[in-house]
């Protein structure tokens, strides 16, 4: 979306204070709470989580990382029998399809091992660009993109970072708006911010949404996908 001199330079001041407090509130470098010992078992965990806590998944895969044993087990699994196994983290049928889709991949492009690029995973069954995304970092330390998970795509709307909805979209505002050396840190801070202090249907009472409000009294904030401006609000209370 084009936007004017004026929408630009304010998209550039919410980053700056929003990267700013991420640093206080998350300093350091942070990781995928998700539970994997092999570049495989990642790939797997990242696929599961689409719609599914961390929690969850990691709950689902201590079981099912010990029936399948590496990447020829998958790639052999009966798909009735792995939705079975992976039910728990929601949309099961395609998950499995993807899974199972993803080890043949590997094993017959890849010999079975994750590719560099980003390019080239993107040819994988059940990878997208946020799978691709956290793979590459975690596996290879090359960092492309901003993997946008659900907490990135919500706190980048509701903090006015972007006026887009599709994932791939706020991906590219977001690396407009953050230096690329920063993409990594910030999209494991804003889904740490995600959890811990504005989970979903929450309002803007959160740490960020405040400073943002105090350093602008017009800052707009969204709320159930309504933008609503500080002014305006307080209007109706």
């Amino acid at each position: 979306m084009r936007l004017s001199r004026d929408e630009s330079a304010s998209f550039t001041w919410r980053a700056r204070i929003i990267s700013r407090e991420l640093k206080k509130l998350f300093p350091g470098k942070l990781q995928t709470p998700l539970h994997y010992k092999t570049p495989w078992q990642l790939l797997v965990a990242v696929i599961l989580s689409a719609q599914c806590t961390d929690a969850q998944v990691n709950k689902v895969t201590a079981k099912l990382f010990k029936k399948y044993r590496g990447l020829n087990a998958f790639a052999s699994a009966k798909q009735e029998e792995l939705e079975q196994d992976i039910h728990s983290t929601g949309f099961y049928r395609n998950k499995a399809r993807s899974i199972i889709g993803a080890a043949k991949a590997l094993g017959e492009r890849f010999e079975g091992k994750l590719p560099k690029t980003i390019s080239e995973l993107l040819t994988i069954p059940g990878v997208g660009r946020k799978t691709a995304n956290v793979v590459l970092g975690h596996i290879h330390g090359v960092v492309e993109g901003i993997a946008v998970d659900t907490h990135v795509r919500r706190l980048a709307r509701k903090f006015g970072l972007t006026q887009e909805s599709d994932p791939n979209k706020i991906e590219r505002d977001l690396m407009k708006l953050f230096p690329k050396r920063e993409w990594w840190d910030t999209a494991y801070r804003l889904k740490a911010y995600g959890r811990v202090y504005s989970p979903a249907r929450r309002g803007d009472d959160d740490p960020i949404s405040i400073v943002l409000k105090k350093k602008n009294p017009r800052h707009v904030v969204r709320i159930g996908g309504e933008r609503t401006s500080n002014v305006a609000r307080s209007r109706h209370q």
